[in-house]
């Protein structure tokens, strides 16, 4: 695609890096095929080519409008489109710089800019589970749109005592601890079982994604910061030999920690380090080993749910599917498998209307095979879907974890 950037941001870092994505797209169409905001409203603008032009308009200094901020908000930053470009477009990188871009030129309606606060603020705090409890407590007087996101949580159970010369982190989340805490322990449990044993230091926090994709990019390279500070000393002794994160979400944001802080002196080579060292749950999984720990299970069809972040992001599809396979589960693959749910972080409240509609359609075709539960490995997806529904949806490593127990 040619360009032509404005001088303002033919001189930025952020434009050439833009400049370089704008360049790599043909124009083919492909990504519409693909894109879930697309196959919802059919129009140009709301699927990624056209968000592509709008960002590219911007750069070459055409003034962007509350239309243009809208498009961009409706992407729920899947990258199906990126699995489907055939040039590679990085598309996820560009719509960032773009919603960055647009945000500091189309001021927003006050109500708006209090709810993103509140969001961007509210989900990374620590007092998120506090306030969580008291939502909880006080369900019946929550908005509707906010009653399905606070139901309780299954117990965690107990986190393991062992010790192991094999050691890993965990990135302990934001949000899933007071939501799901089971999964944390859950990973710990089934690692521990493997012989691994897994980390928690105080001091780490929200990946970043939630300011990521509000656009408070400055506040999600704090977070980033904060968190290679508290795993630091670990890394540095050589006594943990990955980072697990078992949020797929979080997974995609923190595997990018190098990319995003290679231009600061004083972080660059410790977060290229945190992102080679990350790692999804499945990674650190052999299948065969797995499966000659857990009993036989009772034959039990499930519905695998992949998130966008596992498939597009991570590009790990398949590989839970495997492994549940060796344990012998009927995995049934829903049609559309490729879209997404609708959740997308903070996307199910900004974007509520259109986030049913994905997670109805999504609903649809996981229970077409009339499965006993649904599995997925992102806590967003998995609480957005079960709000949906009354078949029990969780992690795929909490359904590990039942299997090792018996």
């Amino acid at each position: 695609m040619e360009t032509r950037l404005t001088p303002e941001f033919a001189a930025s870092a952020d434009g050439r890096v833009a400049e370089s994505i704008l360049r790599a797209c043909v124009h083919c169409g492909f990504c519409t095929a693909t894109c879930p905001t697309y196959q919802l409203l059919g129009d140009e603008l709301d699927g990624p080519r056209g968000r592509i032009y709008q960002i590219k308009q911007v750069l070459e200094g055409a003034q962007p409008t509350r239309a243009t901020q809208l498009h961009l908000d409706r992407c729920l930053t899947c990258r199906s489109c990126e699995t489907t470009c055939p040039s590679g477009v990085r598309y996820a990188q560009l719509v960032d710089i773009g919603r960055r871009v647009v945000e500091a030129r189309v001021q927003r309606p006050m109500a708006q800019r209090a709810q993103r606060w509140l969001l961007r603020e509210g989900l990374s705090s620590p007092l998120f589970g506090p306030l969580l409890r008291l939502g909880r407590a006080l369900r019946a007087l929550a908005p509707a749109s906010l009653q399905d996101k606070l139901a309780s949580p299954k117990p965690a159970g107990a986190w393991p005592q062992r010790t192991h010369a094999r050691r890993v982190l965990m990135l302990a989340g934001c949000v899933q601890p007071a939501m799901a805490p089971n999964i944390n322990a859950a990973t710990a449990r089934v690692l521990d079982a493997l012989g691994v044993q897994v980390v928690v230091p105080a001091g780490a926090g929200c990946c970043g994604a939630i300011r990521q994709h509000l656009s408070d990019h400055a506040g999600a390279l704090a977070d980033m910061r904060r968190n290679i500070d508290a795993w630091w000393p670990l890394i540095a002794d050589g006594s943990v030999e990955a980072i697990v994160v078992n949020a797929s979400g979080c997974g995609v944001q923190v595997k990018d920690y190098g990319r995003e802080l290679a231009a600061d002196p004083a972080y660059a080579d410790r977060a290229a380090r945190v992102a080679a060292l990350t790692r999804d749950p499945i990674e650190l999984i052999d299948p065969a080993r797995l499966a000659a720990l857990a009993p036989k299970l009772p034959a039990q069809r499930v519905a695998w749910h992949g998130p966008c972040t596992l498939q597009h992001g991570l590009r790990l599809g398949g590989r839970v599917e495997a492994l549940l396979g060796a344990l012998g589960v009927d995995v049934r693959l829903p049609d559309e498998a490729h879209l997404c749910c609708g959740s997308a972080g903070t996307y199910s409240v900004l974007q509520g209307a259109l986030s049913k509609q994905l997670r109805t359609r999504k609903l649809k075709n996981l229970t077409a095979d009339a499965p006993q539960r649904v599995l997925s490995a992102n806590i967003g997806c998995i609480q957005h879907l079960q709000a949906g529904t009354t078949l029990a949806v969780q992690h795929w490593i909490e359904f590990v974890d039942e299997a090792l127990r018996g």
